[in-house]
């Protein structure tokens, strides 16, 4: 079987880390499975819909330095992780698209703060 493409431009950082998710909705704790200079996928038992906007605040794992993140929904993912004969587990969650940073954050020069951290 074929594997498709990947799309994904850039490095991205196969870490897991919390993040805390701020919009429409309220505040929810979310679980970052990784993140690029253009986005991240989010595990929350209760993602928001397509096109949803919100804010997400997160340190790198190796980092003190705290950022705020504006973002957008561009995917929403159902991952059953079950092998047979097991108690069911799954995964869900969203892809976000970073579309900017709080204005403090462009204080703190954050793209360059995300580039050395996934590099």
């Amino acid at each position: 079987m074929n594997k498709p493409p990947e799309r994904r431009m850039g490095s991205r950082l196969d870490k897991v880390f919390s993040i805390y998710i701020t919009g429409p909705w309220g505040t929810s704790f979310g679980i970052a499975r990784n993140i690029s200079e253009g986005g991240m996928f989010i595990e929350t038992p209760d993602p928001y819909p397509l096109g949803s906007k919100m804010e997400i605040t997160f340190s790198f794992p190796q980092s003190d330095a705290e950022m705020t993140a504006m973002a957008e929904v561009i995917h929403l993912c159902f991952l059953d992780r079950t092998p047979a004969g097991d108690p069911r587990r799954v995964m869900v969650g969203m892809g976000v698209r970073f579309t900017g940073f709080s204005p403090e954050e462009k204080e703190q020069d954050t793209e360059n703060l995300m580039v050395q951290n996934l590099n």
